[in-house]
């Protein structure tokens, strides 16, 4: 998303109008007097609003024009919404409906489907979220919100993570001029480390120093998840043999790990 852009939808953002405070308590009460002049200049005035916002969503594979479009609805229900009676700047209160708006527009368009009630829980989830740090001007824990649904911690952890945009492992998150560094490059892999591969190596050269005998009980013990047991009687040799062979071929091994 190129938020550099000058015109977007039409509109030339380099020549965008501010409107002082002062400005915008005259228009809002010629708005309530039906005047649509006045809300025209009013939404005019405060699309640097919905500007500074869709800049939060840059990196999200979304074309800039529809971020602004679906922006400018935030925007218009906000204008719908405010109460000028309350002691609140108008975009002290815009923000979050415009974010709110795109945040749901994001959501909705995912590829990934996310059932119905677990998006209307995290819905709530962010709602309760955006409310708790109005209220106590901190961010709040998963805990205090799912209290304040009257949910399990769990739940409201598990909706909102379904709602959680999909990220590429090659999206870049670091270039200083050289080579990018990906998301896939901070990614772990505990399944296919260097140590786990050199261990892997370590553990074949081992088995070749046993008898064929010990590397049956152990394959059948550790690869194939046999019970003594179940070894003892496939072989034909008492469960205690198999348990003493497979103590002595352990500690062979131990020599050459």
């Amino acid at each position: 998303m190129h938020t550099n852009k000058v015109e977007i939808c039409g509109v030339n953002t380099s020549k965008l109008p501010v409107l002082s405070n002062e400005r915008m308590k005259v228009l809002f009460e010629r708005m309530h007097a039906g005047d649509t002049s006045a809300r025209e200049e009013f939404i005019q005035g405060n699309l640097r609003l919905v500007l500074s916002v869709i800049q939060r969503f840059n990196n999200r594979g979304e074309h800039i024009d529809d971020l602004f479009q679906v922006g400018c609805i935030g925007l218009i229900k906000a204008i719908d919404n405010f109460d000028v009676n309350q002691n609140v700047r108008f975009s002290t209160y815009a923000v979050p409906m415009i974010i709110g708006e795109i945040r749901r527009y994001l959501r909705d368009n995912n590829s990934i489907r996310v059932s119905r009630s677990l998006r209307d829980i995290a819905y709530k989830a962010l709602q309760v979220r955006d409310q708790l740090i109005n209220k106590n001007a901190k961010e709040p824990t998963i805990t205090e919100i799912a209290n304040e649904l009257n949910l399990p911690r769990e739940e409201v952890v598990f909706a909102l993570d379904a709602i959680q945009d999909p990220i590429s492992l090659f999206e870049p998150i670091y270039h200083d001029g050289g080579d990018a560094i990906f998301v896939m490059d901070q990614v772990s892999d505990e399944k296919n480390q260097d140590e786990t591969w050199l261990e892997g190596i370590a553990l074949k050269e081992a088995m070749k120093k046993l008898n064929d005998r010990e590397k049956l009980i152990l394959t059948l013990r550790f690869f194939e998840g046999r019970t003594q047991m179940e070894v003892a009687e496939e072989i034909g040799i008492s469960q205690a043999q198999v348990s003493r062979l497979e103590k002595t071929a352990l500690n062979h091994m131990r020599k050459y790990i």
